[in-house]
């Protein structure tokens, strides 16, 4: 499954990555590569809480990316 993550950095360097098609997956790291193993362990024991309790697991998404010459 893939789900989109956002990273930003805050004020004081650190790395703040959220999950946005899963209400509340945040996680935070010192560095960006840490930050984006985090949110994969959170996203994970996420989908693992929404399966245990019988609620609904958001769809993967499915995008392209393409380049637009200017």
């Amino acid at each position: 499954m893939k789900y989109r993550i956002l990273i930003e950095q805050d004020e004081d360097g650190i790395f703040v990555a959220e999950c946005p098609s899963l209400p509340g997956c945040i996680s935070q790291a010192k560095t960006r590569a840490e930050a984006i193993e985090n949110i994969h362990d959170a996203i994970k024991g996420y989908i693992e809480s929404l399966r245990k309790h019988n609620e609904p697991v958001p769809p993967a998404i499915q995008e392209e990316i393409i380049e637009v010459a200017v």
